[in-house]
């Protein structure tokens, strides 16, 4: 069979859809919707409507560059477990366990209404209550105990040669897609870095179809909308948002996937969750705080190197770089014995996190960058970085 790649992204103009919550609870873009397209072979490709746009078209070209010969059996197994010769995984789920039709699946409702006094409520609970990580009594603690967890829940960091069909350039599109999903429903950052988690960490035990890549990812995104958010995204917003790609029932069926495959582990320790300790252990500008959110982002794009490195260390090389960018000064003592790392620790992922910088602005994937340059976010991106780093 030729090569074969995924389709570009495509838009589509249509009427404002109501996103079935209170008004002011989501700053929905009128009329825009955004597709990442699927393979050609997948069986609802052609039902892409409007008019496609070529912004990815060439990234996506690029992401298959070999000859996959697949059969027709093959194409019926939408996931597949990956065995790592060395390990076994005690979440691997044989494939007819993990493709299991439950019928029992029925569509969610639309959503109760909520009664608008309980907004103002929420609103004073949220103004008057004190970020845990600003007690100091707990701060120790808390962060022990989120390293021990971390170790516990980090993806494989060669999954990515084990997956027979799928690739590090589809991956980056599929993550630089999900940033663009995440703006348009106004989620929050860290709804973006559990879904992150959560798909490497099913793709390191799950093997995927490209064509079904886009549908791991959507589910991964819905649980962690469900986690994080107080007013998650409705499930047919997230078929809406794929242009009707999958079905609602896919959708729910691969969320069930992915917390069989996850062992309903939703609670990880998460790159934005190390930064904020950081912050708020050594007081920086907002302009610094924001420039390592940036960058921290700019990690979720790579599976390699990044992956390698635990959320920590690459919470520390983004403080690292955004501190020394603009304020000249890398890793405080105060955080080294915070920490417990130091500099030559913090090196070889502060190096790699460097080179992203400084190649963030040609790369094809502007999803991140185009977040970071608005005024809210102290416009970031633009900042230009630096040559290079006082390091050995």
């Amino acid at each position: 069979m030729a090569s074969r790649s995924f389709a570009p992204l495509s838009s589509r103009q249509e009427n404002t859809i109501g996103l079935g919550r209170a008004d002011g609870l989501r700053a929905h873009k009128p009329g825009q919707r955004l597709v990442l397209g699927v393979l050609t072979e997948n069986d609802q490709h052609n039902r892409v409507f409007g008019q496609i746009s070529s912004k990815y078209e060439s990234a996506f070209h690029a992401a298959s560059t070999r000859d996959v010969n697949t059969n027709s059996a093959t194409i019926g197994h939408v996931l597949e477990p990956v065995v790592d010769s060395d390990e076994q995984s005690s979440s691997f789920l044989m494939p007819s366990e993990l493709l299991l039709v439950d019928d029992a699946v029925q569509d969610l409702g639309s959503g109760s209404c909520i009664d608008a006094s309980m907004y103002s409520l929420l609103e004073e609970e949220t103004a008057s209550s004190e970020d845990v990580l600003c007690v100091p009594e707990y701060a120790e603690d808390i962060h022990r105990y989120l390293r021990e967890c971390e170790v516990k829940y980090r993806p494989k960091p060669s999954y990515m040669r084990r997956q027979p069909d799928i690739t590090n350039c589809m991956r980056v599109i599929l993550v630089d897609w999900l940033v663009e999903v995440g703006e348009e429903y106004n989620l929050c950052s860290e709804t973006l870095y559990l879904a992150v988690n959560y798909l490497d960490r099913f793709l390191s035990c799950m093997s995927v179809l490209r064509g079904k890549l886009q549908l791991v990812g959507t589910a991964a995104v819905l649980l962690a909308a469900k986690y994080e958010e107080v007013y998650p995204p409705e499930v047919d917003e997230f078929v809406y948002i794929t242009d009707d790609t999958y079905t609602k029932k896919q959708v729910l069926r691969m969320e069930q996937h992915l917390l069989r495959v996850l062992a309903f582990d939703m609670t990880v320790p998460t790159v934005l969750q190390f930064l904020m300790q950081y912050t708020l252990e050594e007081q920086i500008c907002a302009r610094t705080v924001n420039l390592a959110l940036y960058l921290s982002e700019l990690s979720l794009l790579e599976v390699d190197p990044f992956v390698q490195y635990l959320p920590s260390k690459t919470a520390a090389a983004a403080y690292c770089l955004a501190n020394y960018t603009l304020n000249g000064a890398l890793w405080p003592e105060n955080l080294y014995a915070f920490t417990g790392y130091s500099l030559a620790v913090i090196s070889p992922c502060l190096k790699e996190l460097h080179k992203l910088h400084l190649g963030a602005a040609s790369r094809p994937q502007q999803a991140i960058q185009e977040k970071y340059k608005s005024s809210k976010n102290c416009g970031v991106a633009l900042i230009e970085p630096v040559e290079s780093l006082p390091l050995p």
